[in-house]
C-alpha cells in the first residue's frame, strides 16, 4: 500500500454517523425514499414490538408489507444501533424508542438455538442474509450484540442473553474440540454442517472474540478457556480461511491473551491471513484486503474480493476490522505502524462508497444518487462493471451493488446498501483528523469492548519522509508516553503540546495524568496498578 494515497481525502466520519442515524431512523422521512424502518409486531422471541431496517433502499422483500413485515436482518440494525451509540447517540431513549432493548427479538429462543441470530424466525429466513446455514451470518451478530451491551449497558434482559451466548459458545467449542471444518452450525442440535457453502474455519476467531467479552464482563474461567481453545483451532489451520467478516476478530483476541495472559499466538501468521487473504481452492477463494489503485483512485485497504472481476470491495467489510485492529495495537505495538498504514488507507477509500464523493461516470447509477442523502453508500466498488452496462464500459472503478441480483425486480436503487453504511459509526468513534493532513488521530479505546480503558490512547502514523509533530490539546496537565517506542514525547502538557512522530513511522500514545509513576511488572509497564503495554 501506498505510505499516502495520491487521492487521499479524509472526510468527517462522525458526521456521516451522525447524518446516517438522522436519516434512516426519521419515521416521517420526506425523501424519495420514504421511511426506511418500521415496526415489526410479531412479538418473535420476546413478548415486544421491534423494529426492522431496509437491507438496501426499496428491496421488495421488505417493509410492513412485504413477508408480514419480519424480514429485516440484526446485522444491519445491531451495526446501526453500535454505531449510533458511539458518535454519542442515546438509541434507548429516541423518538420514543428503546432501540437497544427492541434488538433483543433477535435473540432465538423460539428455535432453540439461543443465540443472536440474523433474523427473529426462521419463517422469513431464506429470503436473504445465510440465517441458520452461513456460519459467519450467525456468529457476527453475537460480536455485534456484545458490543451493543458495552456501549449500552444494563437495559433490561440483555444479561440473561449474554449469559445464553457465552453458554451456547462454550457448548459449541466443547463440541467441536478443534475441528472447525464446517460451513455452519446448529447451535440447538449442537452440530455442524456441510453444505455448497465454503468451510468457515475462521468462525473460531468469532467464539474466541464473544467468550473473551464474555469472560471480561462476567468473569468465568471457562469462557476464557475457551476463547483460548478456539484461538488454537484457528491457528492449527494450514492456510487462510478468511471468509467474510470473523478472522479480523480472532487476530485481536490472540493479540490480547498474548499482552494479559501470557500466551504466544503467531500474530504475524493471523495478520498474513487477513491481508494476503484465502488462496485455497475450498475456501472463499480471494477473499481478503485489496491492494492498488483502479483507475484514477487508490483502492489500497478495502475489505472484499481480490480476484472477481479484477477486485470487488465491500463497505460494510472494509469498515468492521477497523472495530478490532485499531484496539489491538495498544496489546501488540509491534504492529502500529503496518496498521496505521492500512487505516490511513482504508479510511479515505472509504469515502468512494458514497455517491457525493465519487465522480458521477464512476457509479452505476448517478441519476440516482440524490435519493440517498449522501448518507447510503453503495454497496461495493469493482474494479469493472458485471452488469454490461455499455456506459461503463473500460470504466474502473465502478460504484454498484448486488441489490438487483437477489431476487427478480429488485430496482436499481437496491445498489444503495442501508445494511452496508450501518457501521459507519465505527469510523465515526475511531477517525479524527490533526493539524497535519494524513497524520490521523485513530482512538485505540473507542472499540476496545470489555477491556479496561484506564487513559485516553490514540494511534498516529506519519506517512512521511520526514519527521512530523501534531498538535494535542488537554484541558488538564498530562504526560504522552508512546509505547510503540517505550519512551515519553511529551511531559507536564497543559493546553497545547506537540507529538513528534518520525518518518513513515507509528506512535501509541498513552495520555496518562501528569507525573504518573510507571513500573515494570512481569513484563508490563504499569501505571497507578493498571497495565498499559506488555513489555516485549
Amino acid at each position: 500500500m501506498p505510505d499516502m494515497p495520491e487521492s487521499y481525502q479524509m472526510i468527517d466520519w462522525k458526521q456521516k454517523a451522525r447524518d446516517f442515524d438522522r436519516f434512516v431512523f426519521d419515521w416521517n422521512n420526506k425523501s424519495q425514499t420514504g421511511p426506511l424502518i418500521w415496526l415489526d409486531n410479531a412479538h418473535r422471541n420476546i413478548d415486544q414490538t421491534t423494529f426492522g431496517l431496509y437491507t438496501a433502499i426499496n428491496d421488495i422483500r421488505q417493509g410492513p408489507k412485504a413477508n408480514h413485515g419480519e424480514f429485516h436482518e440484526s446485522l444491519n440494525s445491531l451495526a446501526a444501533v453500535l454505531g449510533a451509540g458511539l458518535v454519542g447517540i442515546d438509541k434507548t431513549n429516541q423518538d420514543g424508542y428503546n432501540y437497544v432493548k427492541m434488538l433483543q427479538n433477535y435473540f432465538n429462543s423460539d428455535t432453540g438455538w439461543n443465540i443472536v441470530m440474523n433474523n427473529t424466525t426462521s419463517s422469513v429466513g431464506m429470503e436473504g442474509g445465510g440465517y441458520g446455514r452461513d456460519w459467519w451470518y450467525d456468529v457476527l451478530p453475537n460480536a455485534l450484540y456484545y458490543a451493543v451491551c458495552d456501549v449500552f449497558p444494563d437495559v433490561e434482559g440483555a444479561e440473561a442473553i449474554q449469559r445464553s451466548i457465552a453458554e451456547q459458545f462454550v457448548k459449541a467449542d466443547s463440541v467441536l474440540n478443534g475441528n472447525y471444518d464446517f460451513s455452519y452450525f446448529d447451535y440447538g442440535k449442537m452440530q455442524g454442517g456441510v453444505n455448497h457453502i465454503p468451510l468457515q474455519q475462521d468462525a473460531a476467531g468469532g467464539h474466541a472474540y464473544v467468550l473473551l467479552s464474555a469472560y471480561r464482563k462476567f468473569g468465568d474461567p471457562r469462557y476464557l478457556q475457551h476463547a483460548k481453545s478456539a484461538i488454537e483451532a484457528l491457528l492449527s489451520q494450514k492456510e487462510s480461511r478468511f471468509y467474510e467478516a470473523l478472522l479480523p476478530l480472532g487476530v485481536y483476541t490472540a493479540a490480547y491473551l498474548n499482552a494479559t495472559e501470557g500466551t504466544h499466538y503467531d500474530i504475524g501468521k493471523l495478520f498474513d491471513w487477513v491481508f494476503d487473504g484465502c488462496k485455497s481452492p475450498t475456501g472463499r477463494t480471494g477473499w481478503g484486503i485489496i491492494v492498488g489503485k483502479w483507475g484514477d483512485y487508490d483502492v489500497s485497504g478495502l475489505q472484499g474480493s481480490i480476484t472477481d472481476g479484477g477486485g470487488y470491495a465491500f463497505l460494510m467489510n472494509s469498515i468492521k476490522p477497523a472495530w478490532p485492529f485499531i484496539p489491538l495495537v495498544k496489546y501488540q505495538p509491534q504492529y502500529a505502524c503496518a496498521i496505521g498504514k492500512w487505516m490511513l488507507n482504508n479510511a479515505s477509500a472509504c469515502r468512494l462508497f458514497y455517491p457525493g464523493y465519487i465522480d458521477e461516470q464512476h457509479q452505476w447509477a448517478p441519476e440516482l444518487k440524490d435519493m440517498t442523502n449522501n448518507t447510503i453508500a453503495y454497496e461495493g466498488l469493482r474494479k469493472h462493471d458485471d452488469y454490461g452496462k455499455k456506459e461503463l464500459k473500460d470504466v474502473s472503478p465502478v460504484a454498484i451493488g448486488d441489490g438487483p441480483k437477489w431476487i427478480k425486480g429488485n430496482p436499481t436503487a437496491s445498489m444503495f446498501s442501508v445494511y452496508s453504511s450501518s457501521p459507519v459509526g465505527i469510523l465515526g468513534a475511531i477517525v479524527n483528523t490533526t493539524n497535519v493532513e494524513g497524520i490521523l488521530q485513530l482512538d485505540c479505546n473507542a472499540t476496545d469492548f470489555y477491556a479496561a480503558r484506564p487513559y485516553p490512547t490514540y494511534l498516529y502514523y506519519n506517512p512521511y519522509s520526514e519527521t512530523k509533530s501534531v498538535i494535542y490539546r488537554s484541558s488538564t496537565p498530562c504526560d504522552l508516553f508512546d509505547i510503540v517506542a517505550k519512551e515519553y514525547v511529551a511531559k507536564d502538557v497543559s493546553g497545547e503540546g506537540g507529538i513528534s512522530i518520525p518518518a513513515k513511522s507509528a506512535r501509541v500514545i498513552v495520555i496518562l495524568p501528569a507525573g504518573t509513576k510507571l513500573n515494570v511488572v512481569d513484563n508490563q509497564i504499569i501505571a497507578n496498578k493498571q497495565h498499559i503495554i506488555s513489555y516485549q
